[in-house]
This record gives C-alpha cells, sequence and structure tokens, in this order.
C-alpha cells in the first residue's frame, strides 16, 4: 500500500520510518510519500529515512513532496502528525498563560485552545484533498490535541481514527516492570486524550493492577510525576496529563523556573536534523528519543494494518463515544480501547466510570465542543466561552484576558483574526 505522512519533515519521522521497516510483515508498505512545506527538513528526513529503509532491505520506495496532492493521491492511509507555526508557536503557547497563572502546555489548558485554533482548519482542508484525491483512505490522526483534531474530523464526515502513544507507553512500562511480552497485556484505559486513567492491567485476563500498586507505586508515580499514596488511594494509574490538573500550581512554579519544553525541543531538532545530513548515518540515534512519541511507530503501524487487513484486535484509540460512557453526548470522542476493522474503530464496552474521573471527563468535553467551534467560527468571545469553560482557568477574568493575548499573538494563522 501507499502510506502518506502530512507533516513527513519532522525530525521524529524516522521513528516511524524505522517501525515501519522493523514490521513490514505487518504492514507491507510499497511507497512511503512524506509531504511537508519545509523543503530543508524534507531532505534531510527523506535521505535518512531512505537509508533506514536501506539498511533492513525494505523494498518500499520513499518519496518527498511539498504538493500535499502529490503525497495524497492514491493513498491506503495518510497519518497527520503537522505542527502549525512550529516550536516558534509553541513556546508562545507554552509561555503565554504562565504570564496569567495558569498551566502553559501544548496540548492542555489555554496553550492546548491555541493549538486548536491554528490547527482545526488546515486539518480539515487537507481532510478534504484526502477525500477527493484517496476516497478509501483511513486518516490517522496523531496531531494534537488529537481528541479535539479527531472530533473535527469526525464531525466533518471523514475517515478517521485518532492515535497517540500514552497507551502503548503505559503497556510496555506495565510488561517491562512484570517481565511478560507487550502482547499479554491488555489495559483498562478510559478518558479523553490527554485526560486517561488506567483503571485495570490484564496479564492474559487476570487483573494485576492491584498487585503493581502494591508493589511498585514508587517506581509509577515518578514516571508520571505524582505522588505514590494517591496512586494507592485512587487504586489507579493517571496518565502524566493528570498532574497538570491535580498539581496545577506546583506545575506552574516549575514552569516559571525552566525553559520551555518548545526551547529544549529546537534545540534537539538542530542537533538531530546535524546527524541526519551525515550520509553514513543508517539507524536511529539515541538523541530521538529526547525528541517525544516514544512507540509511536509501533502504534501507527498495528492501527494502520489492522484497517487496511481487517485484523479485528483491540487497540486504544480516539473514537466516538456512542454509549459507551453514557454521561458523554454520542458525538463526543473518548479514547479507550476499541476493536478495529477495516470498517473503523468501535469502542469496547466500559465498565461505569467514577464520578472523580467522569465529573472531570465531562467538564473537558464541554470545553472541547467549545474549542472546535471557536476553531471553526472564529472570534474572540468564543475563544473566551472555551477559556471559561476549561476547568483549568474557568474564571472571567482571566479567561477574557487570555481570548485577546492568544488571538492577537495567532493572528498570523487564523484567518477571521485577519480579516477582523
Amino acid at each position: 500500500m501507499k502510506l502518506c505522512v502530512v507533516g513527513g519533515g519532522s525530525t521524529y519521522t524516522p521513528e516511524l520510518v524505522d517501525g515501519i521497516a522493523r514490521l513490514r510483515d505487518t504492514l507491507p508498505v510499497s511507497e512511503l510519500a512524506l509531504v511537508d512545506p519545509d523543503e530543508r527538513r524534507l531532505e534531510l528526513v527523506g535521505g535518512f529515512s531512505r537509508r533506514i529503509f536501506a539498511r533492513y532491505g525494505h523494498p518500499g520506495v520513499i518519496r518527498t513532496t511539498t504538493v500535499l496532492d502529490e503525497g495524497v493521491e492514491g493513498a491506503g492511509a495518510v497519518l497527520l502528525q503537522l505542527r502549525v507555526g512550529g516550536q516558534a508557536a509553541r513556546h508562545v503557547d507554552e509561555t503565554l498563560p504562565l504570564t496569567c497563572g495558569c498551566i502553559g502546555q501544548e496540548t492542555t489548558g489555554a496553550g492546548g485552545l491555541a493549538k486548536a485554533l491554528r490547527t482545526v482548519p488546515l486539518v480539515l482542508d487537507i481532510a478534504d484533498r484526502v477525500a477527493e484525491l484517496a476516497p478509501d483512505a483511513w486518516i490517522v490522526d496523531f496531531t494534537n490535541p488529537v481528541g479535539i483534531v479527531t472530533r473535527a474530523l469526525l464531525d466533518a464526515g471523514h475517515r478517521a481514527v485518532g492515535l497517540c502513544n500514552v497507551a502503548i507507553g503505559f503497556q510496555r512500562r506495565f510488561a517491562k516492570t512484570l517481565g511478560v511480552p507487550a502482547s499479554d497485556i491488555q489495559l483498562g484505559h478510559v478518558g479523553l486524550n490527554h485526560l486517561t486513567w488506567e483503571r485495570s492491567v490484564l496479564l492474559r485476563g487476570e487483573d494485576v493492577l492491584p498487585q503493581l500498586l502494591d508493589r511498585h507505586a514508587e517506581e509509577l508515580a515518578s514516571g508520571i510525576g505524582l505522588p505514590p499514596a494517591l496512586l494507592r488511594r485512587l487504586g489507579v494509574v493517571p496518565s502524566y496529563y493528570l498532574r497538570y490538573f491535580y498539581e496545577h500550581d506546583a506545575v506552574v512554579a516549575e514552569q516559571l523556573s525552566a525553559p520551555s519544553r518548545a526551547e529544549e525541543v529546537t534545540a534537539i531538532e538542530e542537533r538531530l536534523l546535524e546527524m541526519y545530513a551525515d550520509p553514513a548515518l543508517d539507524e536511529k540515534p539515541t538523541l530521538l528519543e529526547e525528541r517525544g512519541g516514544a512507540y509511536y511507530s509501533e502504534a501507527a503501524v498495528d492501527l494502520v494494518a489492522s484497517l487496511s487487513a481487517d485484523r479485528g484486535d483491540v487497540q486504544v484509540v480516539n473514537v466516538r463515544n456512542g454509549d459507551r460512557l453514557p454521561f458523554l453526548p454520542a458525538e463526543a470522542v473518548i479514547e479507550v480501547p476499541a476493536r478495529i476493522t477495516a470498517a473503523g474503530a468501535d469502542p469496547l464496552p466500559v465498565d461505569p466510570v467514577e464520578p472523580l474521573y467522569a465529573g472531570l471527563i465531562a467538564h473537558v468535553t464541554a470545553y472541547e465542543e467549545l474549542a472546535i467551534e471557536a476553531a471553526l467560527k472564529g472570534g474572540v468571545d468564543r475563544v473566551t466561552d472555551a477559556l471559561l469553560a476549561h476547568p483549568l482557568i474557568g474564571q472571567v477574568s482571566m479567561a477574557t484576558d487570555l481570548a485577546d493575548r492568544l488571538v492577537t499573538a495567532n493572528a498570523a494563522y487564523l484567518h477571521w483574526a485577519v480579516d477582523a
């Protein structure tokens, strides 16, 4: 099959390429099209990617192009991993909210909203071209904020599934701790993208989460930045992103005294691009692990393989809620285990969600609905409403101030702000 990656000039594309090369029996790719407007990155990443294929003896062809239609046409699947505005815009997302005492993060809170405002319209434009040039292709969205972007795609009628690496990261971590193959582990993963809890860890059908918390709470808590006592008391493992909610003020204090993640990633990316330029380099460097996106390649390969080959296996994805979480609208997008077939992702039944988690899930879902409305229709008032609905903001003076500043800072990417 032909696989297209929009945002193919990303420095973590070689992680994906390495997975495609290693797992070619799982997902036979005859052509990999990397699409990106940045010609310099595309040349360096494309050249390195071809050397990775050659090292594994992969017979597929890697093509690079700055023209979206060329990459998309005839594709069996299209992966979206783009960042509108690059690391410079991310830096604003991570620092501007801090001036108002709010979390500075690219997917959560005000920064996540800013990213959604920039991203949703462009993703929908890309999806329209996919529908025209590759009508049978599945769109796999890895672009953050994944839940919001996936819902926008589904609302517009596109064949789309959202993907995040949090669940596969937990699966691999639990498997390593238990000394078992990752394939033996299934997660009771529930929530929204970047707002999830592991409520069970099934090892060949037996829930071993109580054992993990009893024996390894310190280690697990260290990996997500939360107190071991909290994990033991709740009996669950929250995702790292819950730290922004459970320890908001402490995280803000940390962020105020440290460089932004965007600054760190910018430095890492420049070093990676220098490495990729070396014609002798044909395997992904260790530094790539610091870039983020761990296990993204395995998750993406498995998802595309199941969508194309109708495998019917279970994977954690972002999918329509339907009636799985009855306290949410059917059209909401949730992140849960789902059965993956050629028809798409069908979420498995979910045990009733405890109020401690259901309340926050419902709160953030309401914010996400307003975020999509702001991204599609524009207007400072809609941006203000979305911020007012977010549980990490929720104060009228703060929401009003942040809305004005976010729109001003992102005006170059918001057609309605420019027109206004």
